[in-house]
């Protein structure tokens, strides 16, 4: 005998089924990543190069992370801090993104961290390097896949006192990134026994440095310390050669001085030293088959803003494989980006309680286009993270 359901017993039993195929559904959906990057202005090269970096990565596991095909919103943040949030909100209200990865200037960092903590969005951070943002700013749901800007400016105040420097001259734009830069050289810097004798700075992104360039060549340091990247960063290199205080005044900096602008600078930035946790010739399995991987895909040489948006990538997946794709297992997922160890074209690194690389600095010396690698200047260097309570 054929026993009959109850109509509501059938109802019941349809809707639950179609629940949970509209549940599967979304478990298997796309994966909503925003990159908040510059894609015009000072920075243009810079934006371009995470976001190539992030998508190498994401192609090289099938287009998916954690199971999740990915589906790309793009948002050019034109370096403008004032323009920050309302950029920001573009993704996370209108686009609704799951994760967003950005962004280069610190200024907009700052706004872009502020935005994420008030909403929970996963916030992912490729280069700016905003003392802040892993400092009083940090979050469970921030990460950084860069440098605090106290990393390399600390590592470079270290290797000025260590080369005998007794008297320095900061140079940077007056701005969040360059004001934290000089303040970790001299940190260093004096802790050698070494003394800052003077701060100097234009406004971002002002390019206008021939007063800067006089007031150095009255006051005859023993080094100078410059905080510039990109278009600025070319630009001060080469009045930097052409006032001829390189040849008696050595200029140095963090990696940013140098990375990516090389073949711009040209001859004016042959034999720079500076300090980044990235190499361009770093001979590792990991470094020679990324940097070949980016060549053929992109028709380019890799650079570190390509490896920070590589590794970006490489912490979320970490954090997504742990919980198959299910954002909705927060905790687990943003505990799993904080303890992976990455295996980066720059070498192993960890992540610090709050969020931040626990990475080697190196010292390169400016050889051709390349950045060459000549010595580790700290090992495994932990941001002091000051202010940071989780």
């Amino acid at each position: 005998m054929t026993r009959t359901l109850p109509l509501a017993t059938v109802a019941l039993a349809a809707a639950l089924s179609f629940a949970t195929g509209s549940a599967c559904a979304q478990a298997a959906g796309k994966l909503k990543v925003g990159f908040m990057l510059p894609y015009s202005g000072t920075f243009a090269a810079l934006g371009n190069s995470i976001e190539n970096g992030f998508r190498l990565y994401v192609n090289e596991q099938g287009g998916k992370l954690g199971g999740r095909e990915i589906e790309f919103f793009k948002v050019d943040d034109e370096s403008e801090p004032s323009k920050a949030t309302d950029n920001v909100n573009k993704l996370i209200k209108r686009d609704q993104v799951d994760v967003i990865v950005g962004t280069v200037h610190s200024g907009v960092a700052m706004a872009m961290a502020k935005a994420a903590k008030d909403t929970n969005t996963l916030l992912i951070v490729p280069n700016a390097g905003a003392d802040a943002v892993t400092g009083v700013m940090c979050a469970p749901n921030i990460v950084r896949s860069s440098f605090s800007n106290w990393q390399p400016a600390f590592a470079m105040g270290k290797v000025a006192a260590e080369k005998g420097a007794k008297k320095a001259i900061t140079v940077t734009w007056n701005y969040a990134a360059g004001n934290e830069s000089v303040k970790g050289f001299a940190e260093a810097f004096e802790k050698g026994g070494g003394k800052v004798v003077k701060d100097l700075n234009v406004p971002f992104p002002n390019v206008e440095f021939q007063a800067l360039l006089t007031e150095i060549a009255a006051q005859k340091p023993d080094a100078v310390y410059a905080f510039f990247a990109g278009g600025g960063a070319v630009k001060f290199v080469k009045d930097y050669a052409a006032a001829g205080l390189n040849k008696t005044i050595p200029l140095y900096g963090p990696g940013f001085l140098t990375d990516g602008t090389l073949e711009a600078q040209g001859a004016a930035a042959q034999g720079m030293l500076t300090t980044l946790h990235y190499a361009d010739n770093l001979d590792t399995p990991r470094n020679n088959a990324f940097r070949k991987g980016y060549a053929l895909t992109y028709k380019a040489n890799a650079d570190v803003y390509a490896v920070q948006g590589y590794d970006a990538a490489q912490i979320l997946a970490a954090g997504l494989n742990a919980v198959k794709g299910d954002l909705a297992k927060r905790d687990i997922l943003t505990t799993a980006m904080r303890k992976v160890t990455v295996d980066s074209p720059r070498g192993k690194f960890t992540i610090s309680p709050a969020g931040n690389p626990v990475q080697d600095v190196y010292l390169r010396e400016a050889k051709g286009n390349n950045n060459e690698y000549r010595a580790v200047a700290v090992k495994a260097l932990a941001d002091p993270a000051r202010g940071c309570k989780l």
